[in-house]
């Protein structure tokens, strides 16, 4: 009678379940590691806290180094085990991942360039599920969104600003940033038909062409223009969600910015590239292939309220959502966090 019991409970609280929609909760982070937290005080401790207090499935991690012969992300697992928090993660240069769930297979996507980016990929099963997550760091070399500026993107000298949109376009393509999200999307493309479910995560080192809009075209020196940045572009056009955008659809009430991000740690000149501009951007996303039974609930900025704007700390007046650091904040970039429902 009472094994009868014991059953009879299971079934209802599955059926429960069920009938309310339940699934499982999945949370993916994207954290910009900085010189892997060497810049700051403390910074590895602290991306170590931030990412159990994330309690993140899956962490996409940019700036890996690899530093002193030492693989950035085996410390980094051991630093979360000593937490008592197990992850999983293989060797990686420039962009890095880790999974609560065993991986099950990993390659190289777009390979280490001298400074033109990388991209990686696992597959972990969750629960019988398989899910393909790509971590990015691209091209930092060529970043027109200064040029508009009147900043160099190569040598950082002050120059008129650009303001064509197809010259500023052209000066941009002299990056691998297109080359290296074609190859991520020929490559998820593989994944989605094998029917799994594919986040990417990363710093595109670029901004959306959902940020630089007619609505932002007179804000934070865009010069009157309205772009259509090709990495976003490109990642839109092949059905990928930007999550925050998604979220939050309005660029002006809510800029979402992740670079360049406060850090009292550190000194203002440190913080940012170009020192007289309002060079705040969005280059830091989490992206999502919709398919059935994957629901996106939320997603959040991680790190400090403040920006760099014009060699001057101040403290964001928008309504974005964002979870403070816990201590020190190891990087001059916020992380986030999307949380996700998996039916």
């Amino acid at each position: 009678m009472r094994r009868f019991l014991l059953f009879a409970v299971a079934v209802m609280a599955f059926v429960a379940v069920s009938c309310s929609g339940g699934g499982r909760t999945l949370k993916v982070m994207q954290f910009n590691v900085w010189q892997e937290g060497s810049v700051i005080e403390g910074g590895f401790e602290a991306m170590a806290d931030e990412i159990v207090r994330a309690d993140a499935d899956f962490v996409t991690l940019s700036e890996v180094r690899n530093y002193g012969g030492t693989r950035f992300c085996d410390r980094i697992v051991e630093a979360l085990a000593a937490r008592g928090h197990k992850y999983h993660s293989f060797y990686s240069y420039d962009s890095g991942l880790l999974s609560r769930y065993p991986i099950i297979d990993s390659a190289t996507v777009f390979p280490h360039h001298n400074d033109h980016g990388t991209i990686y990929k696992l597959v972990a099963d969750v629960d019988g599920r398989e899910v393909a997550v790509y971590t990015a760091h691209l091209d930092y070399l060529n970043c027109a969104y200064y040029d508009a500026r009147g900043y160099d993107g190569s040598s950082w000298a002050d120059k008129s600003p650009v303001t064509d949109v197809d010259t500023l376009l052209e000066l941009n393509r002299r990056s691998l940033r297109d080359d290296a999200i074609r190859n991520f999307i020929a490559d998820s493309r593989y994944e989605i038909d094998k029917g799994r479910i594919v986040f990417m995560g990363g710093d595109l080192n670029e901004p959306s062409h959902l940020d630089w809009t007619e609505a932002t075209k007179d804000m934070r020196d865009h010069q009157g223009m309205v772009v259509r940045w090709d990495v976003t572009s490109l990642l839109d056009s092949a059905g990928f969600v930007d999550s925050y955008r998604q979220i939050f659809p309005d660029p002006v009430t809510h800029p979402g910015f992740t670079f360049p991000a406060d850090s009292p740690g550190a000194e203002v000149s440190r913080l940012t590239w170009a020192p007289l501009a309002d060079e705040r951007e969005r280059i830091d996303y989490i992206f999502y292939y919709p398919v059935n039974g994957l629901t996106l609930d939320e997603v959040t900025i991680i790190g400090p309220r403040g920006e760099i704007l014009r060699n001057e700390r101040v403290v964001e007046q928008t309504p974005d959502p964002v979870i403070e650091p816990l201590g020190v904040w190891p990087t001059d970039h916020k992380a986030l966090l999307a949380v996700f429902t998996l039916k």
